[in-house]
Parts: structure tokens; C-alpha cells; sequence
């Protein structure tokens, strides 16, 4: 079921989505990559974010690169129930699903890789699950970013939990602030010239400690 024809010539964001929990318990894990990921945005784009409670989450709104108006968004309902804050500002907005970009971890890529595109499966990743059901379609960008697989070799569920809610090593702390440098440069080209451009450069990167 391949539905990419459908897609429009030149996909433009106008709401970036980063996907994690809101507790302090959960700062600074794995899986809060997506809020690492939008507050870096925030920084960098000079967006401040304020607790909205119609969009059930953090929200900002200011001038992207390249002159557009950009939303961000962290949902804070907790990530199962994601689907319900994005679907608050798509709503209220009246955008369609393909203007949301979603930010999230995965698993299945290693550390310095990422990957954007334009549509695609949850991949058993419960925000994502909750983003599809509540924008009724999978036809929308997201931007995975690797975080890795537990070093153990048996990867059942309780070590594959406590991967996703652990904290990553100076090391790769390290690393990830280099990640997320890079995804900044992903979604400035995804502005300015489309996602699918980008995606040729954002997926064929390895970000490494080495890089400067």
C-alpha cells in the first residue's frame, strides 16, 4: 500500500513536533530525543515555548529560516496520547496532516544516524501510533533519530525499556548535541526547499564525535 503519489509536489512544514514525557524522571532520556530535538529548535530559531493548554503541551510560534511562519509543539500528554495535542493545533489551524513534522527516537537506527521522510508506519512506536490514529492517515513527515539498541544481546522487552528510559554516556551525549545540531540543518533545508530535498542530505550523514 504505497499512497506516496498523493503527496503534494513540494511537502513545507508548518508544525514541528517533538515527542516525549513530560516528567523530570524521563529529562534527558532516549526517549525524550524529540523534546531534545524541539528545544534545540526553540533555541536556535529564537522561539520561546509556553505551556498552552488547549494544545495540551508547549507551544510557540515565530519566524523560520528562510522567512515562513513555523509551529512547534511539545505534547505534554504523556507519548501514547501525543496523537491528542497534535491533533489540538491541526485542528484549531485547520493544516492539513502533511504540514506536521514529527520528531521522535529510534531504536532500530544507531547512534548519528537519522532519517526523514515523508510518510511511512508507526514501527511500534506508541507516539507515533497515537499521531497516526488522531491525523486519521500515515501520509505526514517525520525525522527518526537513532538512539540504539541495548547493548545486551537478548532483546526482550524489559531491556528494550529500560534502553529507551535510560540516559545516554557522557560520550554519546556528546554525540547527540552534534545530532541535534544536524537536525536543525535538516529541517532549515526541509523549510526553505522541501522535505524530500532534505531528505537526500539528512539520510546519508553518520554524525560522529570526531565531527567539529
Amino acid at each position: 500500500m504505497t499512497e506516496v503519489v498523493t503527496q503534494p509536489a513540494l511537502v513545507i512544514p508548518q508544525l514541528i513536533v517533538g515527542l516525549g514525557n513530560p516528567e523530570a524522571k524521563y529529562d534527558q532520556t532516549r526517549h525524550n530525543i524529540g523534546f531534545a530535538a524541539l528545544e534545540t529548535l526553540s533555541r536556535s530559531w529564537r522561539i520561546s515555548l509556553a505551556e498552552n493548554r488547549k494544545f495540551q503541551g508547549e507551544y510557540g510560534e515565530g519566524m523560520a529560516p528562510g522567512g515562513g511562519k513555523i509551529r512547534l509543539l511539545k505534547p505534554l500528554t504523556y507519548m501514547n496520547r501525543s496523537g491528542q495535542a497534535i491533533q489540538a493545533v491541526t485542528s484549531w489551524y485547520k493544516m492539513p496532516p502533511e504540514s506536521v513534522l514529527i520528531i521522535y527516537d529510534d531504536m532500530d537506527l544507531p547512534l548519528g544516524k537519522t532519517r526523514l521522510r515523508l510518510s511511512g508506519s508507526a514501527g511500534g512506536h506508541n507516539g507515533m501510533k497515537s499521531a497516526i490514529s488522531h491525523l486519521s492517515t500515515q501520509n505526514f513527515p517525520r525525522l527518526r533519530i537513532g538512539i540504539g539498541k541495548p547493548k545486551d544481546a537478548n532483546n526482550d522487552d524489559s531491556g528494550a525499556i529500560s534502553h529507551v528510559l535510560g540516559r545516554f554516556s557522557a560520550a554519546e551525549n556528546q554525540q547527540m548535541s552534534l545530532v541535534l545540531q544536524f537536525v536543525v540543518e535538516c529541517l532549515e533545508l526541509s523549510l526553505k526547499q522541501g522535505v524530500e530535498k532534505a531528505m537526500n542530505v539528512c539520510n546519508s550523514r553518520t554524525i560522529n564525535n570526531s565531527e567539529s
